[in-house]
């Protein structure tokens, strides 16, 4: 049994992993959603990035896990990657699915054309705010799961996306797995692939879009699970 904490990317909480967590539960494995501070039902809590790391290392801590694979998606591959550092020997693994990755001194914001979320940030009131239907199309998404992940949206603490990292060692020291969802874009932006350079990182690809514990759930819990099964211990 593989303990998974699995965390969404921006605007989103543990309800964006049912179906993905339905899946791990049937193959036998714990899976543990979890919600950062500041969404969903954890609105009104004040965040930043480095809140959203303490999130994570404290869920393992407080359920004294071991052997996690923590799962990080779009944005929430920052926090997760800082927090696969600072939980030591208790990390088997780290998942990023589709996900920015940490650069230490670097935010969510840096490297890409994002002058236009800081500008919606600071028009409400530090929050990015949810995305409309417009945003999910092309994404291999039915428009029921489009509506979905609208329903489960809340707007997203914009400190968490302006903060920046802070790293310890070198991210490739890490034993990971990169999921790439083809539909989004086919290549991994430049810092992925480099750091897939490693020998500890693997690639898995996904014929989806940017969402796929909503369009291919599982799927993504299968190859969640043989990631798991890759035996490669951290230095």
């Amino acid at each position: 049994m593989t303990n998974f904490v699995l965390v969404a990317g921006a605007r989103l909480g543990a309800s964006a992993w049912d179906a993905v967590a339905a899946e791990l539960r049937a193959a036998g494995h714990q899976p543990r959603p979890l919600t950062l501070s500041g969404l969903a039902e954890k609105r009104g809590v004040p965040a930043g990035q480095q809140t959203h790391v303490r999130d994570i290392v404290d869920e393992v801590e407080r359920l004294n896990l071991r052997e996690v694979v923590l799962v990080g998606h779009s944005y929430s591959g920052i926090p997760v990657g800082q927090a696969a550092e600072r939980i030591g020997d208790r990390l088997a693994r780290v998942v990023f699915v589709d996900a920015s990755v940490p650069v230490d001194g670097e935010s969510f914001l840096s490297g890409w054309p994002s002058d236009h979320v800081r500008v919606q940030i600071a028009k409400n009131d530090g929050f990015w705010p949810p995305a409309g239907p417009e945003h999910y199309a092309g994404q291999g998404l039915t428009g029921e799961q489009i509506a979905r992940i609208i329903d489960h949206s809340s707007p997203h603490p914009g400190a968490t996306l302006t903060e920046p990292a802070v790293l310890d060692r070198p991210l490739g020291e890490l034993p990971a797995t990169y999921i790439k969802c083809l539909l989004d874009d086919e290549e991994p932006m430049p810092v992925v692939a480099e750091l897939l350079k490693s020998e500890l990182w693997e690639l898995a690809e996904m014929d989806t879009g940017h969402w796929p514990m909503f369009s291919r759930p599982r799927e993504l819990a299968r190859i969640l699970t043989e990631s798991a099964a890759t035996t490669t211990t951290p230095s």
